[in-house]
């Protein structure tokens, strides 16, 4: 594990975004393809606003080839594509609608929870890096929440999880969950996974998730830890302050 301590949020998006680039090339090189679970909120939302304004110079310099990327979700509200709370509509107006050709599986979104969840771990199965039913990504971006969610895994759910995917319908902070997450047994078979974290709002839980004890029932983010890739903590200086 390693941390980086960025300024303020410009910074680090600067800094994740010839990451994600170089990233890229090299799974392409390597692989012939990239593959990538994106994330929601705010802090990554500048990442892909950072990569549409610098994509088209980087890639003319760099070779990228925007059309062997593949683009995955960790976790969708199950909205309409149009509502402000549905991630892959976000992301398609800030970066896809920009890009140009490229590869995208989202989660469908207008479906229950519990048949996105199903869907979606059949559209991952047709990319599976045996023996397991499921890519390995090569990068996987996740936030973390003030109270050490991340993705769709939420404090005092279910630790042991053997499913890829997993359908979020308990009340979570008084509003309904409604949502598909990606799983640990996913994210941990990573190469490269990506915390991106922001503001002073997030400082103490994240104090605890990198300093305290274990307590996986606590804070999902500590069940993040991949088994043979990398796992970078990207932050500001506002939400390092208590490191």
């Amino acid at each position: 594990m390693s941390v980086k301590i960025f300024r303020d949020a410009n910074e680090l998006s600067h800094s994740a975004a010839q990451s994600f680039i170089e990233i890229a090339n090299r799974a392409i090189a390597e692989r012939g393809c990239f593959l990538v679970a994106l994330s929601g909120g705010s802090t990554p939302l500048k990442l892909y606003e950072r990569l549409a304004s610098e994509a088209p110079a980087l890639s003319a310099a760099e070779g990228l080839d925007w059309s062997r990327a593949h683009f995955f979700w960790g976790d969708e509200r199950c909205v309409p594509v149009d509502d402000a709370g549905n991630t892959y509509g976000q992301t398609k107006k800030i970066l896809f609608d920009k890009i140009g050709r490229t590869n995208i599986h989202r989660i469908v979104s207008e479906l229950e929870p519990d048949s996105a969840a199903d869907a979606y771990a059949h559209t991952l199965s047709g990319f599976a890096d045996a023996p397991f039913e499921f890519p390995r990504f090569d990068l996987v971006l996740l936030g973390m929440g003030d109270d050490g969610h991340t993705a769709s895994i939420f404090p005092n759910s279910p630790v042991d999880v053997s499913t890829p995917t997993l359908a979020v319908t308990a009340q979570y902070q008084d509003r309904p969950a409604n949502r598909v997450t990606l799983t640990p047994l996913v994210f941990n078979q990573a190469r490269e996974i990506w915390f991106l974290v922001t503001g002073t709002g997030k400082a103490e839980t994240l104090r605890s998730v990198l300093k305290g004890k274990p307590d996986l029932e606590k804070y999902p983010a500590q069940r993040i830890q991949p088994v043979n890739g990398n796992l970078v903590w990207m932050l500001d200086e506002a939400a390092a302050s208590l490191l």
